[in-house]
C-alpha cells in the first residue's frame, strides 16, 4: 500500500476501505507501539493486558480495553482477528490454548513472539483440529518498529495471511517490502530463528572489532567517529552500526555498562538446529558462547587453564 496523505477525502475513504478490526493480546515494548501503529494506520484496535494500568495509556490513544480474554472475545466481530504478543514459551502456550477454547471456527490467531518453531508447529496442529485459521509471524523492529515499521516473516495458512494483508501492510516498514508469506506453520519463527543467530555474530563482529581498536597501542581512535565513518559508504555500514554510533556519542567509553549480555533463546535454538542437520556453524556458535562467558566474573575453566601451565611448564599463576 503506498503511502496515503490523511488531509485527502479520497485517501480517507481508502484507510476506511481498507480498515479492519483487530485485538492485541500483550501490551509490552512491541505489542504496545504496535497498537499505537495500528491506530495510526485507521484500524479497531481492542486489547488486554493483564496490567490495567498498561491498558489505560492505549485506550487514551484510542484503543478498547477489555477486562479478560472472555471479554475482548465477546467484543469482536467475527471472524475474530486476535494478535498474541506475550513471551515466548509457557505464556504464549497458555494463552493461546485458552484462547482457542473461546473462539469459533475460521477464527484467526496470530503469534507475533519468539516461539520455537517446534511448539509453533505443535500449536497449529493444536488450533487446526479445533477449525481455527493460524499465522505464526517472527517480528523484528524491537521499540523502534513504532517509528520505521516492522520485518515480518509470516507462517501458517495462506488464507488468514491473505485475509489480513491490511493490517501487515500497516505495521511492516515499507509496505509490501516489509512482510512475505513465508510458508507453512512454524516458517514465521523458524525464519526468525535463524535471523536472531546472524544478529548475534553481527552483534559479536562489531565488538571484537571495536575492542581492538579501543585497546591499540599505537593509536589513539575517536570511537564515535570510527562509527560514522563506517556508516557512510563502508560495506560494513548497519542499523546496528548507527546504533553503536549513537551508543558511543551517549558515553564513548561506556564507563556505566557492565560487559554482561543475556540472550533470549533464539541463538541457542539455532545452534541447536545446526546440529540436528549438521550444517556448520561456527561464527554464529562462537558468537553465543561469548555471551556465556560475558556473564562469569571468575569462570572455572580460565583458573584450570592457569594451573595446567603452571603444572606442565611452571608458568606463572596471578591470584587473587
Amino acid at each position: 500500500m503506498k503511502p496515503l496523505c490523511p488531509n485527502s477525502d479520497r485517501n480517507k475513504s481508502l484507510l476506511k476501505e481498507s480498515a479492519m478490526e483487530i485485538a492485541m493480546v500483550g501490551l509490552g515494548r512491541m505489542g504496545g507501539n504496535m497498537v499505537t501503529r495500528l491506530l495510526r494506520g485507521g484500524h479497531s484496535v481492542f486489547c488486554y493486558d493483564t496490567n490495567q494500568d498498561v491498558m489505560n495509556q492505549y485506550v487514551s490513544d484510542g484503543a478498547i480495553s477489555s477486562s479478560s480474554l472472555e471479554d475482548l472475545v465477546l467484543k469482536l466481530s467475527t471472524p475474530r482477528k486476535i494478535w498474541v504478543m506475550v513471551p515466548h514459551g509457557e505464556a504464549t502456550q497458555t494463552t493461546i490454548t485458552k484462547l482457542s477454547n473461546l473462539l469459533d471456527p475460521e477464527d484467526i490467531i496470530i503469534d507475533g513472539g519468539n516461539n520455537h518453531y517446534p511448539d509453533t508447529i505443535k500449536l497449529g496442529k493444536h488450533l487446526h483440529d479445533k477449525q481455527l485459521r493460524f499465522l505464526d509471524v517472527g517480528t523484528s523492529g524491537g521499540i523502534w518498529g513504532l517509528q520505521q515499521g516492522y520485518s515480518l516473516m509470516i507462517g501458517g495458512e495462506k488464507t488468514a495471511f491473505e485475509h489480513m494483508t491490511p493490517i501487515f501492510e500497516s505495521l511492516a516498514a515499507n509496505g509490501k517490502s516489509g512482510y512475505a508469506y513465508v510458508g507453512k506453520t512454524g516458517a514465521g519463527h523458524y525464519l526468525k530463528m535463524v535471523h536472531n543467530g546472524v544478529e548475534y555474530a553481527l552483534m559479536e563482529s562489531y565488538a571484537e572489532g571495536f575492542e581492538l581498536l579501543d585497546s591499540s597501542d599505537e593509536y589513539d581512535f575517536n570511537l564515535e567517529e570510527v562509527s560514522e565513518i563506517w556508516s557512510n559508504g563502508s560495506v560494513i555500514r548497519s542499523w546496528l552500526l548507527d546504533l553503536i554510533h549513537q551508543a558511543l556519542k551517549d558515553d564513548n567509553k561506556l564507563t556505566d555498562i557492565k560487559p554482561y549480555v543475556e540472550d533470549s533463546g533464539e541463538g541457542r535454538w539455532t545452534v541447536t538446529e545446526s546440529i540436528r542437520l549438521g550444517i556448520p556453524l561456527p561464527v554464529i556458535t562462537a558468537s553465543l558462547q561469548q555471551r556465556f562467558r560475558s556473564r562469569q566474573s571468575e569462570p572455572f575453566g580460565a583458573k584450570l587453564l592457569a594451573v595446567m601451565r603452571n603444572y606442565f611448564g611452571g608458568h606463572a599463576i596471578h591470584k587473587n
